[in-house]
């Protein structure tokens, strides 16, 4: 027979218990959730069918998903990863947004509209010139972005759909795609965008609809030029529309300019010396014929929709055009390959 004492002490103990245990416990858990992840077909890229009808103003989420300006945001919590501010909110509707501010907002907003014409998978991104979010604390970041009221300006808002699971990142030397036609033509987007921040955390695996999807979650780093940590640029029209694209064509395949080496000082930080030289590889040694696939399909974009791209970012008209006409002057040269 138990005592009250007896029962006391083991509801005492019982919380230290589980605490004990539950690392083990969740552990068992992640390991199952992975392998039974690993057994979904890995995919890169669908066919986005008549490229001349899709949205490049709304994009991947569409008219349906964007965010409303006027209605109701609340502050959830600060994301101090990275290098550019966040944080995230909730609307009306209970759904949550991760808001960006800063460089790289526009450019982010611009590529994953080009990015998903082409037919790579992509995050649910929206660029809002002003936003007011409730309850905003002051940022540790980014409150040079933010005015009385709790108004944010120049905010992506990406939004995180509670039917995709991250399972993890993928690297562009090592994943289950290499020597493929999909690989490479997403190798050629990221030349053609200009985005030089290619380390293997701005790449994510998703589960999502029975799939393990490859996607390149950070594209912030686009549309302006690249090259080495002193001279490189992040959404400037000027920088993109005097940017080099193709470097040369040996034996069938195509270099691409991708200058991301770190200054010369760097060497004394070996790791990541190595991590940034080899990001200018992405570009290198492409095949030909994936170039010209990918530049085929582009080619049914029509001026207004790659405008579109921009406009829905928040460039001006004049920045817009730029970087449309820097754009199919792009596509031009992969056809002429």
């Amino acid at each position: 027979m138990l005592t009250r004492t007896t029962t006391r002490w083991r509801l005492a103990v019982l919380p230290l218990i589980l605490a004990l245990a539950w690392p083990a416990i969740a552990q068992k858990h992640r390991s199952r959730a992975a392998k039974e992840a690993a057994s979904l077909p890995a995919v890169i890229w669908r066919d986005p069918g008549d490229v001349s009808k899709l949205n490049l103003y709304y994009g991947e989420g569409g008219r349906g998903d964007a965010p409303n300006a006027g209605e109701h945001f609340v502050f959830v919590k600060e994301d101090l990863e990275g290098t550019n501010p966040k944080f995230d909110v909730k609307d009306d509707k209970g759904r949550k947004w991760r808001v960006k501010v800063g460089q790289e907002s526009r450019p982010e907003t611009a590529a994953t509209r080009l990015l998903w014409a082409a037919g790579y998978f992509v995050d649910e991104d929206y660029f809002v010139p002003e936003l007011r979010v409730s309850e905003l604390p002051k940022l540790r970041r980014g409150e040079a972005y933010v005015s009385s009221g709790g108004i944010v300006r120049g905010a992506r808002l990406e939004l995180r759909r509670k039917d995709i699971r991250k399972l993890g990142d993928w690297s562009w030397f090592k994943n289950s795609f290499e020597g493929t036609r999909e690989l490479n033509g997403l190798r050629v987007m990221m030349c053609l965008m200009d985005n030089w921040d290619l380390k293997a955390d701005n790449n994510s695996i998703y589960e999502e609809d029975g799939e393990r999807r490859f996607v390149v979650t950070d594209l912030g780093a686009s549309f302006g030029k690249t090259g080495n940590y002193f001279t490189r640029s992040k959404g400037v029209p000027r920088d993109y529309s005097r940017a080099r694209f193709v470097e040369g064509i040996s034996d069938g395949h195509v270099d691409l300019v991708m200058h991301s080496r770190p200054p010369f000082f760097m060497v004394f930080r070996p790791s990541l010396y190595r991590e940034r030289a080899r990001m200018e590889n992405v570009g290198k040694d492409i095949p030909v014929v994936d170039a010209r696939w990918i530049g085929h399909l582009l080619s049914g974009l029509s001026a207004e929709q790659v405008r579109d791209c921009f406009l829905a970012a928040g460039y001006d008209s004049a920045a817009a055009e730029s970087y449309t006409q820097a754009v199919q002057k792009r596509i031009a040269e992969l056809n002429r390959l």
